[in-house]
């Protein structure tokens, strides 16, 4: 096993060769085997332990044996102890899921501050197949069916092409000490039952069963990049960036074959997990959304439009006094200054006259009820009405902010001016008020 773990750094990972590692150890066989390998390779590592107190004595222990093996290598050593329990509460998570993240959290932690290049884990080939089939009871999109990867960024598994059997007989053979966790002979953990009572039929039907399941996952993961190379030739049809995040063509999306699982391919990373009503999307009414954690997608006339989900800002309102030149809020920055004539009149620049205006000027928020005299109009409009007429979006009626002289608009901010501050020949004194 060490002249295949050598082969296989040479001819998969030769970077680690010249590279700073952290090593993930938990003083089990698999981490430990790992860290003797990697030092009879010669690579440069440091050892990294997390106590996850989950144990009582025996994570200390475990702890203290990762410090000793540390010692023998004569390699450095970091530790960390977590109340794990109380994360998993606090973030409403299982166990299992929390000592994941505060794992790898910490690992990134250390990573940065000490400048390592690559963090090594020791997961292995009966690790893949239980994450397979953990992933294929709780229902997963096809990724979740490729497997364990064995270089994920910065995290590096070298030892995903040995089973647990080999790495035991390796580890008996040099004589390796290790500890066992108590908690690996329980069923209460979904892996541990699979582990313990599915993966053993599997193997009684079909002795070579890690070598099937990793030539069915290679066809996987062949599969997924003749997918992606599709997405990545459909995605300028149909996607396209704005101010608010992107919008895709839902005309385009309802020609192509299975337009589901395009949906699913181009936005599988935003969060979304409720698929179908994702689909429905397309024969919504307008205004309909289907929110993730971190996103909202939004039915809007032709559109989908995908933005942010932002947590709503507690101040709506500024003022701008006489004499202030500038004014900075969150759709820019709002200057105006006295000129002696006009030029033309854009989308983000309006002239108005002083004798019209009432210091302090109010910047807000559009409210329900707002009315407003469109310039080059007669009559008073509401601005639901001018949304509606000028087939704003959601995101767009979200962000429009208005200028106010007392109670009254000056201005739909990027849009329309109001005819009731229009500039007339007999005005001299002018202000040039425009937004960047």
């Amino acid at each position: 096993m060490e002249k295949e773990f050598k082969n296989l750094i040479k001819s998969e990972f030769p970077f680690l060769g010249n590279s700073k590692l952290l090593l993930a150890v938990s003083g089990g066989v698999d981490s430990v085997v790992l860290a003797r390998l990697c030092h009879d390779a010669r690579l440069e590592f440091s050892i990294a332990h997390c106590n996850f107190n989950l144990r009582g004595e025996e994570s200390d222990e475990d702890e203290r044996f990762v410090v000793d093996l540390a010692d023998a290598l004569e390699v450095e050593v970091f530790t960390e102890s977590f109340d794990t329990k109380k994360y998993a509460e606090e973030h409403k998570i299982s166990v299992q899921m929390a000592a994941r993240d505060l794992r790898y959290e910490w690992f990134d932690e250390l990573s940065k501050s000490l400048y390592f290049d690559y963090i090594l884990s020791a997961h292995h080939a009966n690790d893949n197949i239980e994450t397979f089939l953990i992933n294929l009871i709780r229902g997963t999109g096809p990724e979740g069916l490729t497997g364990i990867k064995a270089n994920n960024n910065n995290v590096i598994r070298p030892l995903l092409n040995f089973t647990r059997k080999e790495i035991e007989n390796f580890a008996r053979e040099r004589k390796y000490q290790w500890r066992e966790d108590s908690s690996n002979a329980s069923d209460k953990y979904m892996r541990n039952k699979i582990r313990h009572h599915i993966i053993p039929v599997m193997e009684e039907i079909n002795p070579n069963l890690l070598e099937s399941f990793g030539n069915t996952q290679q066809h996987l993961r062949e599969s997924l990049d003749l997918v992606e190379d599709y997405i990545s030739l459909l995605y300028p049809k149909v996607v396209e960036k704005n101010e608010f995040g992107y919008s895709l063509d839902i005309e385009f999306l309802k020609k192509v074959p299975n337009p589901k699982q395009i949906l699913y391919q181009l936005l599988k990373s935003f969060g979304f997990t409720e698929w179908n009503d994702v689909y429905n999307l397309l024969e919504a009414q307008s205004g309909k959304v289907v929110y993730s954690d971190s996103h909202r997608l939004i039915k809007d006339r032709h559109k989908l439009l995908l933005t942010e989900r932002k947590e709503k800002s507690t101040r709506n309102e500024y003022h701008l006094k006489e004499g202030e030149d500038f004014m900075m809020f969150p759709l820019g920055t709002l200057y105006i200054g006295k000129v002696s004539k006009m030029a033309k009149v854009t989308r983000n620049c309006i002239y108005v006259p002083k004798s019209k205006l009432s210091f302090p000027l109010v910047i807000r928020k559009w409210k329900k009820g707002d009315y407003f005299y469109p310039f080059g109009m007669k009559g008073k409009k509401k601005l639901s009405s001018f949304f509606k007429d000028e087939k704003f979006s959601l995101p767009e009626k979200e962000n429009t902010w208005l200028l106010l002289s007392g109670e009254e608009i000056v201005w739909v901010m990027n849009h329309r001016a109001d005819d009731r501050f229009a500039v007339e020949k007999k005005d001299t004194d002018i202000y040039k008020i425009y937004i960047t």
